[in-house]
């Protein structure tokens, strides 16, 4: 497999361990640092969905951008949307029962900021990438078996596609890494382009 368009160093601003496996199995060579931030549970108000998710990927790769001054820092951040509302990481299982019962038998999007920071050249680059999701009618028992697993835990929208909660998902139109949580296809634009400039 050839080896994907890189700069020399680069950091992966995330404990994700979805986003360190793609990018482990595309080829990409990184250190992964914890970001300093903790994200929203909730938003409150009209927020833009995609400057929401890029605004969030910003600042987890500025929260370690001073202890990587000499790297390009990526980080992502990847949410739930439905009638306009964002729908990020559930709080507690609770909220996580809400989400999947609002989300049930319905189409939905999957909205993944993506941002690339080079904090020695103030250099950066924020995109994002979007999939259309169609779940099906879920029945209250089922959702309730799911919880159980802890699956749940820490997904933006209370499900992964790569794990329990491919059984929910009827339909994906676009990326199904951006479901995943890191779009690869925008990525490797993304750094083509980072390498260009």
């Amino acid at each position: 497999m050839k080896d994907p368009v890189q700069p020399e160093k680069m950091v992966l601003a995330s404990t994700s361990s979805r986003r360190s496996s793609l990018l482990h199995e595309s080829g990409y060579r990184f250190e992964v640092v914890e970001p300093g931030i903790l994200e929203p549970t909730a938003v409150q108000g009209h927020v833009d969905p995609v400057f929401h998710a890029e605004s969030l990927a910003y600042f987890k790769a500025s929260s370690v951008a001073g202890l990587c001054r000499d790297t390009t820092v990526l980080a992502a951040d990847t949410i739930a949307v439905i009638d306009g509302d964002i729908i990020g990481k559930p709080a507690d299982r609770d909220d996580a029962l809400r989400i999947l019962q609002r989300l049930s038998n319905t189409t939905h999007r999957v909205v993944t900021g993506v941002a690339l920071l080079a904090p020695a050249e103030h250099r950066r680059l924020l995109q994002h990438d979007v999939s259309v999701l169609r779940l099906r009618q879920l029945a209250d028992s089922e959702i309730e078996e799911y919880l159980d697993t802890d699956a749940w835990i820490g997904k933006a929208g209370a499900y992964g596609v790569q794990d329990h909660g491919d059984k929910f998902v009827e339909e994906i139109e676009g990326s199904f890494s951006n479901v995943i949580g890191l779009p690869m296809e925008l990525l490797g634009r993304m750094l083509e382009q980072w390498q260009r400039e």
